[in-house]
C-alpha cells in the first residue's frame, strides 16, 4: 500500500505542526495515567515532536520529577526547546536523537512514554529495543500508535484520492502510520523487543472542526501533504479537496466535521524476568 517511507519532512514542518496538536490532545491524559508517574522519576518521552506530552507532564509534576525528550527531527527538538524556554521551565530540556540509536547507559529511566511515534520509526523494532534496554527494571512505559487503515480515516481519504495520481513514491504514508495497529503485530514487536507484561487497549478520539472547510484549511496551512500536493499535475490539485470533501460527507452534522480515529494504549512494565 504505497511506499514505506514517504512521510512529511517533519523537520521542515515543525513550526507548523503544533497546529495538530488539538486533535490529539486527548491521548495526553491517557498516557500519563498509564505511565504512573511518581516524585523522583527521571522520565523519557521519546519521538516527542515539538514537546507533547512531555510538557503537559512536566507542568503537571514541577520539580517532583526530571524529563528529557528526544526526536529524531532537529527541527522538533529546537521548536520543543524553545517552549522550555520560554516558559521557564528548569525539569525538562529536549535534543536531537533518533530513537534507533540512543546514546543513554542501560537503565536509565525511571519512565518512558511515546505519543504517536513508534510506528514512524526508521526501524520500530529497534526502537523498541533501545526503550526496553534504556528503561530500569521494573520501571513503567506507555505509548500510543495508530490503528488500521481503516480507522484512521483522515489519512485513509487522502490515500484513496491521491493513490491513482501521484507516482507510489508519493502516496500518503497509510501503510507506515498504522503498521502496527494490526491485531497481533504490536505484540510481536513489544515481546521480541524484550517486554513480556503489557497491556493493549483500542481507543478512539475524534479529530473536531466547526466545519470541512476548517478542516481543509489546516491540511494546507499545515503542509501536511506538501509532498503529494507537490508531485500533482497543476490542473488536477483544485479536485483535491472535493474529492476529499465526499469522503468527509458522513462525518458532518449540523456544519461540524466530527471524525473517528482509533489508537492502541499501550502501557506495562519492564518486568525482572525475561
Amino acid at each position: 500500500m504505497g511506499a514505506e517511507n514517504n512521510q512529511p519532512d517533519w523537520d521542515k514542518i515543525a513550526e507548523k505542526f503544533d497546529m495538530w496538536l488539538p486533535q490529539i490532545e486527548s491521548t495526553t491524559n491517557d498516557l500519563i495515567d498509564a505511565l504512573g508517574t511518581q516524585t523522583g522519576d527521571y522520565i523519557l518521552d521519546v519521538a516527542s515532536g515539538t514537546g507533547e506530552p512531555a510538557l503537559t507532564l512536566a507542568r503537571r509534576m514541577g520539580k517532583d520529577v526530571k524529563i528529557l525528550g528526544i526526536d529524531a527531527a532537529p527541527g522538533m527538538a529546537r521548536v520543543a526547546q524553545s517552549k522550555v524556554e520560554k516558559e521557564g521551565l528548569t525539569n525538562i530540556s529536549f535534543q536531537h536523537m533518533p530513537a534507533e540509536k540512543m546514546s543513554f547507559a542501560d537503565g536509565t529511566f525511571d519512565r518512558i512514554l511515546c505519543r504517536f511515534g513508534v510506528m514512524l520509526f526508521e526501524d520500530s523494532l529497534q526502537g523498541l529495543k533501545e526503550m526496553y534496554r534504556v528503561l530500569k527494571k521494573d520501571g513503567r512505559f506507555s505509548l500510543a500508535v495508530w490503528s488500521t487503515p481503516e480507522t484512521m480515516l483522515t489519512m485513509y481519504w487522502t490515500y484513496e484520492v491521491f493513490k491513482n495520481r501521484v507516482p507510489e513514491d508519493y502516496y500518503p504514508p497509510l501503510s507506515k502510520v498504522t503498521s502496527l495497529g494490526p491485531p497481533g503485530v504490536m505484540e510481536d514487536f513489544l515481546v521480541e523487543a524484550g517486554f513480556n507484561n503489557f497491556n493493549i487497549e483500542r481507543k478512539t478520539i475524534h479529530y473536531e472542526f466547526e466545519s470541512f472547510d476548517a478542516y481543509w484549511d489546516l491540511v494546507e496551512a499545515s503542509d501536511i501533504l506538501k509532498m503529494q500536493y507537490d508531485a500533482l499535475p497543476e490542473d488536477q490539485r483544485h479536485e483535491i479537496r472535493d474529492e476529499v470533501g465526499r469522503f468527509a460527507r458522513d462525518f458532518v452534522k449540523d456544519g461540524q466535521l466530527v471524525v473517528p480515529h482509533e489508537y492502541l494504549l499501550v502501557s506495562g512494565n519492564k518486568s525482572e524476568y525475561h
